[in-house]
């Protein structure tokens, strides 16, 4: 289903200043278009006031794309809409499959684009900071509803030229509430990462004060990483994704460390697991269902190959639940990747669970994706057999493969548009501090994967 583009409403298209003039600059576009509208015929706009968001981009689609004509807003490195419409555009134009993502293919495409331009000198030079005029949809998601602040901080390759920065303001117009425009001001900072971390002091100061601040940061944290530590130490909430991690069984314990750390931390890939936990806790809900949790001692998991860990924090929530201590942990690689983890229980039982990494012919979004889970016991009078999974599939397999016991409940977890990132990024931007049952959960995953080095 295409959703629908909202119209954007452009108080100031892209704009080069420099880092002296931010605010200025930025001041004077408010002043400019008038309280109630310049002419009177354009609604009130209410400018930024519910908080101030930091994404730090670490990689080039809407680089590639701006350079190359297909994409004209600003780089604030949150793939929207927009940007999703002009990489099926590319895709459509070169004949490459339409799938409207940044695929390896899509992003050589580009690259062999503008060498080509480049060498012709019919394009600048720079990192693609080329803009047409076309209204953008950046940061759909959050900006239709909040009126707010985001700053992009854009690293890139190449000779170390200082720091670039543009300001621009953006509102959605939303047709059922057209009396006042919701605006987003927008700064994008743009340099070699040596050039962002000289500049690190000075991005405080442009976070709005009294007002929650949150720092998204799409790259893998790196608690060494000087401009990552500044901002993460004044920022109420850091957000990341594991779904992205390119080791994620390393960059979990890296995770851990930051919240041992006292930054406050939140994985939207934690977030896509709620069905899932819902739909466990619901099936154990019954009075009679509620006793036989103690005698789980059987853990199943099937995700979509390629990342685990989706399925290492949904097995962390459950050990955490129901005071399971990690014991050993063994991983074989393969046409699976299969993840066989011992836990001893509070009563001295022996838990294991088997993480299955299943190739699947049509990879969605996320990479990991949980596929199914069933939950058993070796106990063959207790009645804690469950299966969950999101696809008929998925069930059928653990059905097979499971035993008399599986088929005690069946669950099926619908798909979700919501797993996107910017989606649930717009849920996270309404709560902030820290969360203690991801802390919790988060640490008992980090303990398991400690075993693997034991």
């Amino acid at each position: 289903m295409t959703s629908q583009t909202p119209t954007i409403f452009s108080l100031q298209a892209p704009k080069d200043v420099s880092l002296t003039e931010i605010e200025a600059e930025l001041n004077q576009i408010w002043q400019s278009y008038g309280i109630t509208g310049e002419d009177g015929g354009l609604p009130a706009a209410t400018r930024a006031t519910t908080f101030t968001l930091v994404v730090y981009e670490p990689e080039e689609t809407q680089y590639l794309l701006a350079a190359s004509g297909f994409y004209n807003g600003p780089i604030d490195g949150i793939l929207g809409p927009q940007t999703e419409t002009a990489l099926r555009e590319v895709q459509r134009k070169f004949g490459l499959p339409e799938t409207g993502t940044s695929t390896p293919e899509t992003l050589t495409t580009l690259r062999e684009q503008i060498a080509k331009h480049q060498r012709s000198g019919a394009a600048e030079s720079g990192a693609g900071m080329i803009y047409g005029s076309a209204s953008p949809t950046i940061a759909d998601e959050i900006a239709i509803r909040n009126p707010c602040r985001i700053i992009a901080l854009c690293p890139v390759a190449g000779e170390d030229e200082g720091v670039k920065a543009q300001v621009s303001a953006y509102c959605p117009i939303q047709k059922q509430s057209s009396s006042t425009l919701i605006c987003c001001e927008y700064i994008t900072l743009t340099g070699t990462t040596a050039a962002l971390e000289r500049i690190g002091g000075m991005i405080p100061a442009l976070l709005i004060g009294g007002l929650p601040k949150f720092l998204w940061w799409k790259a893998t944290p790196d608690p060494n990483n000087l401009l990552f530590k500044r901002l993460a130490a004044v920022c109420n909430n850091v957000i990341v994704d594991s779904c992205n991690f390119n080791e994620p069984e390393n960059d979990l314990i890296s995770l851990q460390a930051l919240v041992d750390g006292g930054v406050p931390l939140a994985d939207l890939n934690w977030r896509r697991l709620a069905a899932w936990q819902e739909l466990t806790a619901e099936a154990y809900d019954p009075p009679h269902r509620r006793a036989s949790l103690r005698e789980i001692d059987r853990v199943t998991i099937d995700y979509e190959k390629g990342n685990p860990a989706q399925a290492l924090l949904f097995l962390g929530w459950l050990a955490n639940r129901l005071d399971w201590q990690p014991v050993s942990y063994q991983r074989e690689s393969g046409d699976y990747d299969i993840t066989r983890i011992r836990f001893v229980a509070q009563d001295q039982r022996q838990v294991e669970a088997e993480l299955a990494g299943v190739p699947v012919a049509d990879v969605g979004d996320i990479i990991g994706d949980l596929i199914a889970l069933r939950l058993s016991s070796t106990n063959p009078k207790a009645d804690c057999g469950t299966v969950i999974c999101s696809e008929t599939g998925g069930c059928m397999r653990m059905e097979t493969h499971g035993g008399a016991q599986s088929a005690g409940l069946f669950q099926q977890v619908s798909s979700l548009s919501e797993q996107k990132a910017e989606v649930l990024l717009s849920q996270q931007v309404q709560r902030w501090g820290r969360e203690a049952l991801f802390e919790d959960s988060l640490a008992v995953t980090a303990n398991t994967l400690k075993l693997r080095h034991g």
